[in-house]
């Protein structure tokens, strides 16, 4: 039995660059969006969900019109948040991001990420192959839960408009990274998202 994860993050949104909190995809995430969606068009999805913020919903619209009959759910365990917080082992290069970071946001983040692995990270009674489309810090989270890094290990681990991350469950065994932040349907003037130079 095979359970494999599809991780996407969301297009390039509309206007991002002045700060709104959400919003629609911009053309060029658009763009991104439809380009991921072929990329997936051969997989046979048994399930799919998104984050209900705008950018990700309208994503997966795109994605799922090029499915072929699945159907995206909202999940509110996809919604953009913080995982965690700082902790005593992480590095003091990152304090400087959770500057405007409330501790009742980090909580509910940690919440949220601790369902959101109890609810997808487990292995299936069958081959499963199942879609979110959520944010960088979603996806980071699950890749360090995959990995086994310290609770902090999501900064940094960054993800482009519409990469594809890929993850293999299994029932005996722990989870493979099978993939992550692959770019390969995207051609370089949609490639967005990214840090063109690590702040940290």
């Amino acid at each position: 039995m095979s359970h494999f994860i599809y991780l996407v993050r969301h297009g390039e949104q509309q206007d991002a660059e002045f700060g709104l909190p959400d919003g629609p995809l911009s053309e060029r995430g658009k763009l991104q969006a439809a380009a991921i969606g072929d990329r997936l068009a051969s997989v046979p999805f048994t399930g799919a969900w998104h984050s209900p913020l705008e950018r990700a919903a309208q994503t997966a619209s795109i994605i799922e019109s090029h499915l072929g009959g699945v159907k995206s759910e909202p999940s509110t365990l996809l919604f953009d948040c913080y995982p965690s917080g700082p902790s005593p082992d992480m590095p003091r290069a990152f304090d400087h991001f959770f500057g405007g970071v409330t501790s009742d946001e980090i909580e509910a983040g940690s919440a949220q990420m601790a369902d959101a692995v109890s609810e997808f990270l487990t292995p299936a009674r069958g081959d499963r192959h199942d879609l979110l489309v959520t944010h960088n810090f979603v996806i980071g989270w699950f890749v360090r839960e995959v990995l086994d890094g310290p609770r902090w290990r999501w900064l940094g681990i960054n993800q482009a408009h519409a990469g594809l991350t890929i993850i293999r469950v299994r029932s005996a065994k722990p989870a493979v990274l099978v993939t992550h932040n692959d770019l390969g349907h995207l051609p370089a003037e949609l490639r967005t998202g990214l840090p063109i130079e690590q702040p940290y």
